[in-house]
């Protein structure tokens, strides 16, 4: 094998040093420049057919690394650390029965307030409109809207035997009038 050029086998095992180096340069963590060079070398094994010989196969494999690594990184920017469970928690979907049961019993609770609470309260907090908007429709101040809107609240709080808004259930509709949040639109 004296005069025999170098298979791509044994070129791609010469290449290491030079990938975990720029792998490093990338990313400046050894364990995961390791992790990237070798990702590398199973890559450009796995598509080794599409390596023309007679080119720059060191520019081959730094294109296939740099983009390995510019991949990874956009995939983590997009990603949201949990290690203590607390947001996948927020993602788990409540089972139906509740969240009917829930609307229920606001929509009860809602009736039991005065007329010109319940009306300021859903106009706000259901609909989404703004104080001034609701004042407007209702011909009254700003400031009477924002104070039937804050008793309704506090009185819902009371009729459904919650410590503060956020204890009740899932409903959107009531989440957002209890929450001071207006209702997310969907479509």
């Amino acid at each position: 094998m004296n005069g025999a050029p170098p298979s791509l086998h044994d070129e791609l095992v010469q290449a290491i040093p030079n990938l975990r180096a720029f792998a490093m340069s990338l990313c400046g963590n050894a364990a995961r420049a390791d992790d990237l060079a070798q990702e590398t070398l199973l890559k450009a094994w796995d598509k080794r057919a599409s390596f023309e010989a007679g080119t720059n196969l060191k520019a081959w494999l730094f294109t296939i690394l740099r983009n390995t690594f510019f991949s990874e990184q956009r995939k983590r920017q997009r990603e949201v650390e949990d290690a203590d469970g607390l947001l996948s928690a927020r993602l788990a979907v409540p089972p139906e029965q509740l969240g009917h049961m829930h609307a229920s019993d606001f929509m009860n609770a809602l009736q039991q307030l005065p007329l010109d609470q319940r009306e300021a309260l859903i106009l706000v907090g259901a609909e989404g409109f703004s104080y001034e908007d609701v004042a407007a429709i209702s011909g009254c101040a700003v400031g009477t809207i924002k104070s039937r809107v804050n008793r309704a609240r506090q009185r819902l709080i009371g009729i459904l035997d919650m410590e503060n808004a956020t204890d009740f259930g899932t409903d959107r509709m009531s989440e957002a009038v209890l929450s001071h949040r207006p209702i997310a639109r969907t479509g």
